[in-house]
């Protein structure tokens, strides 16, 4: 199972409620149809975290998916911090033959990072300040790749404590960095193909 990055929906968190064993349940409503038959079973990117499809109800009014997130899962990534009502990213697998838009993305979440800056540099495009933990900066180049809430973006700068994304209109417009603000978290994932060249290095 793989991801590009590439945010094709979102949806609405509509319910998140705890279960007996302290699992969240995630009811997210969609309001595009979706064109791809989705199983039970299957893993979709949600703001980057890849969870497994418990559940689905769809009618020509409304459509619904249900996930399931561990404790160790909500501990790991920002959807302890979701609210009824906040816009979600999500991707559906890449399939054999689909168009690698953005890159090798697993959904496997590296750390939880803090939106520090929002500035508009025009009318069409946005700079984003993000906090970078230490032990992950060795992963992060400038024109290097990452991903925030499931959106492959290219890096601008890296700096000792954080580094800077640019926003386009388009990807502003259809994923939730819209409504992001000052303080706001964000999971991150680093590039997959240099956490292994480092664990290779390491290694050797």
């Amino acid at each position: 199972m793989m991801f590009t990055g590439i945010v094709t929906h979102t949806g609405t968190a509509k319910n998140l409620s705890y279960s007996s064993n302290q699992d969240l349940l995630i009811t997210l409503e969609l309001s595009d149809q979706i064109n791809r038959n989705l199983e039970i079973g299957c893993s979709i990117s949600c703001n980057g975290t890849c969870l497994t499809l418990i559940k689905k109800e769809i009618n020509h009014l409304f459509f619904n998916l249900f996930f399931q997130a561990s404790p160790e899962t909500l501990d790991k990534t920002n959807i302890k911090n979701w609210q009824i009502g906040d816009k979600i990213n999500l991707e559906f697998a890449l399939r054999m033959g689909d168009e690698l838009g953005g890159h090798l993305v697993s959904g496997h979440i590296d750390d939880v990072v803090k939106v520090l800056e929002i500035k508009s540099v025009n009318q069409d495009s946005w700079r984003f300040a993000i906090s970078l933990p230490q032990d992950l900066k060795k992963f992060v180049a400038p024109k290097g790749s990452v991903v925030l809430n499931g959106v492959s973006l290219t890096v601008n700068e890296v700096f000792d404590d954080n580094f800077s994304v640019n926003i386009i209109k388009h990807t502003f417009d259809n994923t939730n960095f819209s409504d992001l603000k000052i303080g706001d978290y964000l999971n991150l994932e680093v590039d997959l193909i240099a956490r292994y060249l480092d664990k290779l290095i390491a290694n050797k």
